[in-house]
């Protein structure tokens, strides 16, 4: 049996535990501030400072552009070198370039042009009225484009919006047949998530039916890294004519079924507009292309 002995502090242990409990109920407790944090403190301590990653924002519909995708897929390097007067200048444009000074790109020798026109079945560039009649105005040579996106609806319903807002075509000799620009694509899966046989009867079933609106074959335009990863470098459409895009000091490797490129976009840093092309030919053959 414990005895209990004179002068034993364990009572005053007790008294003493007791008022520490009641001091420290009264002082008031705070979060950690993220300053004070473990994480904080220890990249502190590091000497570093803790950023959060920036996601790429994936552009709004209807904003892609012909050759969007090119520098940061293929890069660049360099430009067309000397003057070959064989070739002969042109320029695409789109709505982000607005009202577009085509008297200054008449001046400075530009002599065709194309503007983009319609995208999916969603979309009509606000400013084609004024580039594709400026263009007209001024003596240009000019077409429309349409930008594909194969994974929103059919070839053949894009070939009829694209004809229906824009992109038909007239014997007036200087209205060049539509372009399908099929390329990177800027809002999600690089093929659009089709297969490269998908892919090919997608193209085809545009061509066919651009071809059975206006009587024209299609111009294609796209990139030969493109190409080959997602139609499986298709060679069936050789009857179209093709226009490269390349920033480049040449043309480079085409892709599979064509030996020549009649267009070729070789900058996106050009003067005036920035997207700077160039015919495979001297005028006469822009002239010729126009008039079927």
């Amino acid at each position: 049996m414990p005895v209990h002995r004179p002068g034993s502090p364990r009572p005053r242990r007790a008294f003493l535990a007791g008022a520490l409990i009641a001091v420290c109920a009264l002082v008031p407790i705070t979060p950690a501030s993220a300053a004070e944090s473990p994480d904080a403190t220890a990249s502190a301590t590091a000497g570093t400072t803790t950023t959060t990653p920036v996601t790429p924002t994936t552009p709004a519909r209807g904003t892609a552009r012909m050759g969007m995708g090119v520098a940061a897929h293929d890069g660049q390097d360099g430009l067309p070198t000397g003057t070959r007067a064989a070739q002969t200048e042109g320029v695409d444009v789109a709505s982000y370039q607005g009202n577009v000074s085509w008297t200054t790109l008449w001046n400075s020798g530009v002599r065709w042009s194309y503007n983009k026109a319609s995208e999916g079945t969603y979309y009509t560039n606000p400013y084609f009225s004024q580039q594709y009649t400026g263009a007209y105005g001024v003596g240009m040579i000019r077409g429309a484009y349409h930008f594909a996106t194969p994974d929103t609806t059919s070839g053949a319903t894009q070939a009829n919006y694209f004809v229906d807002h824009g992109g038909g075509w007239s014997a007036d000799g200087r209205t060049l047949p539509g372009t399908l620009d099929i390329e990177w694509n800027p809002y999600g899966d690089t093929c659009y998530g089709k297969s490269t046989s998908g892919m090919v009867s997608w193209i085809r079933d545009f061509l066919n039916q651009y071809k059975a609106r206006t009587g024209r074959n299609a111009v294609i335009y796209t990139s030969t890294t493109w190409w080959s990863q997602c139609t499986g470098n298709y060679a069936g459409f050789s009857a179209n004519p093709l226009w490269i895009a390349r920033y480049a000091s040449t043309a480079g490797t085409l892709p599979a079924g064509w030996s020549t490129y009649t267009m070729w976009q070789y900058t996106s840093s050009g003067p005036t507009v920035g997207d700077h092309d160039k015919f495979n030919g001297a005028l006469d053959r822009v002239q010729a292309l126009a008039k079927g």
